[in-house]
């Protein structure tokens, strides 16, 4: 897949989509300014164990953002070493249920992850994982294939199958934000532009 969302901020993505597809709001971006954009290759892990991480680098094919359920548990399931393997394998980035490490040195790199937190809690190597399988992050169920999108403000998943309606739908609501800018700057409020009403 081309990354045609890499400019569709999330927020457009979801007022566009008109479905349930926001992450709840504790995965945010483990460094300012991060962005994330592409299809998911999905690792079912398990909490303080990142073997499963290590496989998943090695299995994903290139283009894709590992999206990994490790059960919101705050350890450092992820850090500089698995993000430069994941680079050099061609991997977009991580959406992790979980926590990770060396938020400054990802940033670095350039590698974008959004996680559940930052920890540095040492992690066990005894789970192999489960890949391509449907997984839960943030209260969403993602799929192998689904549209992973990521900003400052949050983390959307769109279903596969809805990917070109959502993204045409996007285009056309920043098209209208683009006209609605332009008449604000010429003079018009708000309330005249959206038909609220002076007493709304």
């Amino acid at each position: 897949m081309s990354d045609p969302a890499r400019d569709h901020a999330t927020a457009t993505l979801y007022e566009a989509s008109k479905l349930d597809i926001a992450l709840d709001p504790g995965i945010k971006p483990a460094w300012p300014g991060a962005r994330i954009a592409g299809p998911a290759y999905t690792v079912q892990g398990a909490g303080g164990d990142n073997l499963a991480l290590h496989n998943a680098v090695a299995r994903a094919p290139a283009g894709h953002v590992l999206v990994a359920d490790l059960g919101g548990a705050l350890h450092g399931h992820w850090g500089e070493v698995l993000a430069l393997a994941a680079q050099q394998r061609g991997l977009l980035g991580l959406l992790i249920d979980g926590g990770v490490r060396d938020t400054v040195e990802l940033a670095q790199l350039g590698f974008p992850v959004f996680s559940r937190g930052v920890a540095i809690t040492g992690t066990r190597k005894g789970y192999s994982g489960a890949f391509g399988v449907p997984v839960f992050i943030g209260g969403m169920r993602i799929a192998t294939g689904d549209l992973i999108v990521g900003d400052a403000d949050g983390v959307v998943a769109v279903p596969s199958q809805h990917v070109d309606s959502v993204l045409d739908r996007s285009d056309a609501r920043v098209a209208d934000e683009h006209r609605i800018f332009e008449e604000l700057r010429a003079g018009k409020t708000t309330l005249e532009l959206y038909g609220f009403g002076a007493d709304a």
